[in-house]
């Protein structure tokens, strides 16, 4: 008899944290007190809780942090308090980069240089809880949060910021507001489990996305079944090698330009971890040696536009027909940019 593992448990996200940061601190701000544990609604719809690590106000302003649980994910973010200060701003919804959250130097990134380093789906989940608060207690909705991370400045030596040109800490991100827990063998199995059953189920056509957004795209593409969807991540190779001993015909890889830059590179991990965009090799492919200076492939996407859109896709196709082509699977490749626009296609 063999034992098997316990599942890996999930975390929340920074993103999701300082959302429910904001709501502790709106709370205080306009008048309910802050409340020992808070809860907020993820994109997917999930309704985690967190207790609440801190709290201070003042004259016109409120502040809450709650601390980060990655769950089993080696992140290292993981344990790092996040907080939210809010106060009344000039008009709208303001964010501000508080001590440990870094701020945008340079292009290429969704957020514009100059901006504090709060990505936009984070934005946009700490701006909905200001919209249904404001309504509910008949506020104005207009508020400044400045998101803090104590300790953020040395923790994000540890991450690639710095070579990304984000200044002073962390950046506050995540799309669906869950850290799944990193484990490859883990994924990687329930990657083979999904094709098995694909193929079980007599489905001729399936695909692997690397996200979220990229899956929403992909499926309405071709109008797929969910049970099509194989939730490859960054394991590219994971997904086709074992295509290779168990095919289905028709199979689609879809993600973002920066993941599918890496794929058209020949790498198939495409975690940020263990491949990076390599600037000198697009250079030489487009014909534009100022693109070395690039921050990131979405950099050069805003340069080139379609043209480099296509080249990606057209150059990840011939990578994947190379090494795994002609075993019962016919390839397509389909790029999306972060609102999940296709973008490229071969």
């Amino acid at each position: 008899m063999t034992e098997t593992s316990p599942p890996l448990r999930r975390g929340w996200t920074t993103g999701a944290c300082a959302t429910a940061a904001t709501r502790a601190a709106l709370m205080a701000l306009w008048g309910e007190g802050f409340p020992d544990r808070v809860r907020i609604t993820l994109p997917k719809g999930e309704r985690p809780e967190f207790a609440l690590s801190h709290r201070a106000e003042g004259p016109g302003w409120a502040e809450a942090g709650v601390i980060k649980d990655a769950g089993d994910d080696p992140d290292v973010t993981h344990g790092a308090e996040i907080r939210a200060r809010v106060c009344a701003s000039g008009g709208g919804v303001v964010f501000r980069a508080g001590a440990g959250v870094g701020t945008v130097t340079k292009p290429g990134l969704p957020i514009p240089p100059g901006d504090p380093a709060i990505n936009p789906v984070p934005r946009e989940m700490m701006a909905g809880q200001v919209a249904e608060m404001a309504k509910r207690l008949g506020q104005a909705g207009d508020v400044e949060i400045t998101v803090s991370i104590p300790g953020g400045e040395e923790i994000a030596l540890k991450t690639w910021n710095p070579r990304l040109g984000i200044r002073g800490g962390l950046s506050v991100l995540g799309t669906t507001g869950v850290v799944r827990p990193f484990s490859c063998a883990a994924w990687i199995a329930s990657i083979q489990r999904g094709v098995d059953v694909a193929r079980a189920e007599g489905l001729c056509h399936v695909a692997g996305c690397t996200g979220a957004t990229s899956e929403r795209a992909v499926r309405g593409l071709y109008d797929l079944p969910e049970g099509a969807m194989l939730d490859m991540g960054d394991f590219a190779g994971g997904l086709l090698k074992y295509l290779m001993k168990h095919p289905v015909p028709c199979v689609t890889i879809g993600g973002g330009i920066g993941k599918i830059a890496k794929l058209a590179q020949g790498e198939m991990d495409l975690h940020s971890k263990r491949s990076q965009v390599d600037k000198p090799y697009w250079a030489a492919e487009m014909g534009d040696p100022d693109l070395v200076h690039c921050n990131t492939a979405l950099e050069i996407y805003d340069r080139l536009g379609a043209d480099f859109a296509a080249r990606v896709a057209q150059k990840a196709l011939e990578q994947v027909e190379t090494r795994f082509g002609g075993r019962g699977c016919a390839f397509d490749i389909v790029v999306i940019d972060r609102k999940g626009t296709i973008i490229g296609r071969a």
